[in-house]
């Protein structure tokens, strides 16, 4: 991506200088739903408290799936609310950007207006596969292949992948935003 610096498990993001608005999606795997099943290096806690401080001091936003123990954690703010920081969370679905599964997602920002974000694209109907193992309907009716709402799960590789029109959009969102760090 053009003007990005992309600072991954290669590079070592906790080495990253700061100095500009970040888009950070550290590991969640120890943070989702399935976190007791996980098994997560020492480290992947701390580098996702990390992200969210890099956040609050620079702006930007960080990406997690919906649900993630880490706003518990952080006491990052949900629904209508704000913390300290100015932060807020988005509630999004990849769908809308691409991604073959609804893949529920919540993103906390910093540094702009919710009028202020790039456009959402609107994407209406219903994807065609599943992240979730559970296979039971809300009546608690189990949901079988050949039913005709059965959908089939993702592999891991597809399941973990960021749409390009997102990913692109979440660069989009951090360029906008604007804190003035007293670190800076």
């Amino acid at each position: 991506m053009p003007s990005v610096d992309v600072w991954d498990i290669e590079r070592d993001a906790r080495k990253w200088p700061g100095g500009c608005p970040v888009v950070a999606h550290p590991p969640c795997r120890a943070w989702g739903r399935l976190r007791a099943f996980a098994r997560p290096r020492p480290d992947e806690k701390d580098l996702a408290r990390w992200a969210v401080a890099q956040v609050r001091e620079w702006g930007g936003v960080l990406e997690h799936p919906e649900s993630s123990q880490l706003w518990v954690d952080q006491e990052l703010p949900r629904g209508q609310k704000r913390d300290e920081f100015g932060g807020w969370t988005l509630p999004i679905h990849q769908w809308w950007w691409g991604h073959r599964a609804q893949k529920r997602t919540w993103l906390y920002i910093v540094g702009i207006e919710p009028q202020d974000i790039p456009a959402i694209p609107l994407r209406l109907g219903k994807s065609d596969c599943r992240i979730r193992l559970d296979k039971r309907r809300p009546d608690g009716t189990h949901i079988r292949k050949g039913d005709p709402d059965y959908q089939p799960l993702l592999g891991d590789a597809e399941r973990e992948h960021t749409p390009p029109d997102l990913a692109y959009w979440l660069v989009e969102l951090a360029r906008r935003t604007n804190v003035l760090s007293e670190a800076a």
